[in-house]
Parts: structure tokens; sequence; C-alpha cells
């Protein structure tokens, strides 16, 4: 009897360091697959920080962007009043609109250079309005070409209504200092 008891007592020991052996396979087993999962969760929760940061970069970029064409904008007002060009009926941007406005004019009309010509050396305020768009145009143009790796964009705004504005300013602004 001792000996049968003495057998129960090792079958079940047994029995449990068996259970216990596969429990802990298991277990190892449980834990390598959480692994994975929380490394590939990370995974993607560094992917969406990424995305996060893009879109607040693109977000910041815009708005300051808004404000150059504004402060642009600003400056182009009195000018287009100065010289009786209204801005373009379209859905662009008003900057582009008013740019848009006064190069369609000196294309259909040239003597329009001559009235700017005329408004910058009569009126100090136009003077310095045409000189504040041309200082910060450039300066925007120069930020633009210093921060574009392939020179797209540079080039766009370039040879965009921005820089054939830039031309038309300068050359009436040239004209109008050559007189004095």
């Amino acid at each position: 009897m001792e000996n049968t008891v003495f057998l129960i007592l090792i079958s079940i020991s047994i029995f449990f360091g068996i259970c216990s052996f596969v429990g802990v396979i298991l277990l190892i087993k449980n834990m390598k697959t959480v692994s994975k999962l929380l490394t590939y969760q990370h995974g993607l929760l560094a992917k969406i920080q990424n995305m996060l940061k893009n879109n607040s970069s693109i977000n910041e970029t815009t708005e300051k962007s808004e404000i150059i064409y504004q402060d642009l904008l600003q400056n182009l007002i009195p000018i287009m009043a100065a010289i009786n060009v209204m801005p373009r009926s379209t859905s662009e941007h008003p900057l582009w609109r008013a740019l848009g406005g006064i190069m369609d004019e000196y294309a259909n009309n040239p003597f329009v250079l001559e009235k700017l010509r005329r408004a910058i050396k009569l009126d100090v305020n136009i003077a310095r309005n045409v000189s504040n768009y041309l200082n910060r145009a450039n300066a925007f143009l120069q930020h633009i070409a210093s921060n574009d790796s392939d020179g797209i964009i540079a080039t766009t705004f370039t040879d965009g209504s921005l820089g054939q504005s830039l031309t038309f300013f300068a050359q009436a602004q040239a004209l109008a200092n050559t007189d004095k």
C-alpha cells in the first residue's frame, strides 16, 4: 500500500510537472506573440506620429505663405487703384487674381507701364508700396530658391505671375527714378 501511495504521488507530481512544462512553453509562445504585436503597434504609432508632424509642418507652411501673400497683396491694392486696374474675376487666391489683372492689363495696354511710372514719380505712397512689394517679393523668391532642392517650385514662381510682376514693377520704378 505504501508503494501504491508512493506511486500515485510520483504520478501526480510527474503529471503536474508535465502540465507546468507545457504551460511554460505556451506562456513563452504567447509572450513572443505579444512582443511581435507590441513591436508592430509601436511601428504604427511611429508612422502616425511622422504623419502628424508632416501635416503640422504643411499647415505651418501654408499659414506662413498666407501671411506673405497677404503682405504682398496689401502693397498691390493701392498700386492697382492708382493705375486703374481690376483683379481677374477667377477663383484664384486674391494675390494671384490681382497680379493676373495687372499683367493682363499690361499685355492689352502697354500704357499701364507709363501710368505706373507717373504714379511712382508723383505719389510717395505708391513709390513706397512698389518698393515694399519688390523687396518682399524678391525676398520670398530667394527664400523659395534656397529651400527648393530641385528648383521646380522656385522656377514656377519666378516664371509665373510673381516673377513677371517683379519685372514690370522694377521697370516702372527704374523709369521713374531716371526721370528725377
